[in-house]
């Protein structure tokens, strides 16, 4: 008995997304920290500025601004180098006078300490912001060091752990809890990969099997030539399966994320769909037309023919059957390659098609047993078009059918 190989090991992927937008002012961004530190700064500046006011009000009331003097001239002379007083004037005018230049003294005061505390509290808030910022940035590191981790993790790194020490508070709470879901993470990523190797060794070893008995068989000259063409198909047939298998197990195996790749134009490989399936359409009645676009993408070009492929024979075998039509058109939209399969077909109502893309689900229909399928084409399709970070959108169709858009990052 074969020994089962040892699953290949994914290499680490980025810890960034290059598609993912850089914004034109990163400092700009409402982080936590900025927050916290607005909300500190926030309220000193106004806890500062509610003291400021009880400040000035008491001052304003203990210097008495706009009031009488406790005392008046009755006779002499008073001078002064601050105030305007008259040289020659009676009491009356002498304390009038005398009156006016206390209250300008008392307002210019206030005046002169209202400036000052407000720019007292300017820098004070200055000071405040700063400090402000500071403390949360020493109260937030911990959740930078959870973010340092989670980043580890997405390039594929789960032994990764926080391990975060300090005390029992809800920072730790959360990196405790972060640290057992990496655990159970890494087990059942390790437990996918083990099933990965011994798939990919059962799928392996039938099939090729099957190409060393096509190519003996074809190896025969005194075959007839019925059974060589037979044996050409189906050794064809044969090296595709493998060629599937390997590009699914790949796919397992880099965390839908594709290794390998290249540059592929969806143009050539919705026509290579086309005429796989041009036999079948024929045979229900089904003009297949649409003009294919150039609309190179880097991928894997076995996966990508999969996606159109799998759209093209659900839009045929879900038609009509009478004057049915698929429609299969490629071309490049605003920056993306866009893959368009619309078809006539029965009604489907707008809330079954999220239930289209589950494993074994049909409209209307059993799970199992179907001869159109196993119910598994466009889970696949969605699943290969997010391993190449692109997206699927269905709609149904006016008078019935679907309109399957497949977007993909050129």
């Amino acid at each position: 008995m074969a020994a089962t190989p040892a699953p290949p090991q994914a290499p680490p992927k980025p810890t960034w997304d290059p598609r993912r937008p850089v914004p034109p002012f990163p400092w700009l961004r409402p982080t936590i920290r900025i927050r916290l530190t607005l909300l500190y700064g926030g309220m000193f500046l106004i806890a500062g500025i509610l003291l400021l006011s009880i400040i000035y009000l008491l001052a304003a009331e203990a210097l008495n601004v706009g009031s009488e003097l406790p005392f008046k001239i009755v006779e002499g002379k008073v001078t002064s180098d601050i105030c305007n007083l008259p040289s020659q004037a009676s009491p009356a005018e002498f304390n009038h006078a005398m009156n006016q230049c206390v209250n300008d003294q008392r307002k210019a005061a206030l005046d002169n300490l209202l400036s000052r505390s407000l720019l007292a509290l300017l820098g004070l808030a200055v000071i405040a912001f700063a400090f402000g910022y500071a403390m949360a940035g020493r109260v937030l590191s911990p959740l930078g060091r959870i973010t340092r981790t989670a980043r580890a993790v997405a390039g594929s790194d789960l032994s990764r752990r926080i391990e975060l020490d300090g005390p029992d508070d809800e920072l730790k709470e959360l990196a405790d809890t972060f640290d057992d879901m990496l655990e159970r993470l890494q087990r059942a990523f390790t437990a996918q990969q083990r099933f990965v190797g011994n798939a990919s060794h059962e799928l392996r070893t039938p099939l090729a099997i099957n190409r060393t008995l096509l190519e003996v068989h074809l190896s025969d000259p005194g075959a007839p030539m019925e059974l060589q063409q037979l044996g050409k198909t189906l050794l064809a047939t044969n090296e595709r399966s493998e060629q599937l298998v390997e590009g699914l197990l790949l796919l397992a195996r880099s965390d839908n994320q594709i290794v390998e790749r290249g540059p592929v134009d969806l143009a050539e490989v919705a026509s290579q769909a086309i005429d796989q399936v041009h036999g079948e359409a024929e045979d229900k009645g089904v003009r297949i037309r649409g003009e294919q676009k150039p609309a190179v993408v880097q991928g894997n070009g076995v996966l990508l023919e999969r996606i159109a492929l799998n759209l093209v024979q659900n839009a045929v075998r879900y038609n009509v059957a009478e004057d049915g039509w698929v429609e299969v058109t490629t071309e490049v939209q605003h920056g993306q390659a866009l893959l368009v399969v619309s078809n006539t077909g029965p009604v489907v109502p707008a809330y079954e098609i999220d239930n289209l893309f589950e494993p074994f689900r049909r409209l209307r229909t059993e799970r199992t047993g179907s001869d159109k399928g196993v119910g598994l084409g466009l889970s696949i399709v969605r699943s290969v078009a997010r391993a190449h970070g692109g997206h699927i959108y269905a709609q149904p169709r006016e008078g019935g059918g679907l309109v399957m858009r497949v977007t993909l990052p050129i």
